[in-house]
């Protein structure tokens, strides 16, 4: 099985849901979804991408769930909150668009530029390291690296209206960092 896996997704998903229980929680469920696909035959080819996937897919389905239920626990009401305005419907579903257009963004990358990407953002390798990590330059590191910023750079700007940039689905023919 892909177990090796499972500390990266875990240290992914702590960082972007920051809650590293709800995370471990997201993972267990993306092994044992790809577990049971494996078992009614399916073949996988690229099981590290399709753990991601369907982690993000729980991630959103869990806030959705969480936007159906409701944001009160033991009737507290959002008031309560310091961070109101965060929390309030309009800024929430900014914030989920903002995060989708990202996600969409890196899962466009080049699989070596994502890859890269991934391992010094959000597992804090150093370029040294992942250099070492996919065993290439340490240059080719900045570079993925630097394209995939510049990808999320764009999609960010395209989010908060600047309509001269592409459109997040229109990056994969833009990035170029094989």
């Amino acid at each position: 099985m892909t177990a090796h896996y499972y500390d990266e997704l875990l240290k992914y998903f702590a960082r972007v849901m920051q809650d590293y229980d709800a995370a471990a929680d997201i993972v267990q469920e993306a092994y044992a979804r790809l577990l049971a696909l494996q078992q009614a035959g399916q073949h996988v080819t690229e099981s590290r991408a399709l753990l991601y996937r369907i982690a993000r897919n729980l991630v959103i389905d869990r806030y959705r769930r969480g936007q159906v239920q409701g944001w009160t626990t033991d009737n507290h009401s959002l008031e309560n909150f310091p961070a109101q305005r965060a929390c309030e419907p309009d800024a929430l579903v900014a914030s989920s668009q903002v995060l989708q257009a990202v996600l969409t963004t890196i899962d466009a990358l080049p699989l070596r530029c994502r890859e890269a990407f991934i391992l010094h953002r959000f597992d804090g390798l150093s370029h040294a390291e992942v250099a070492e990590h996919m065993g290439i330059s340490r240059k080719a590191i900045e570079q993925h690296i630097q394209h995939a910023m510049q990808a999320i750079r764009r999609c960010r700007m395209q989010m908060e209206g600047d309509t001269d940039t592409p459109a997040p689905s229109l990056q994969r023919r833009k990035n170029r960092c094989d």
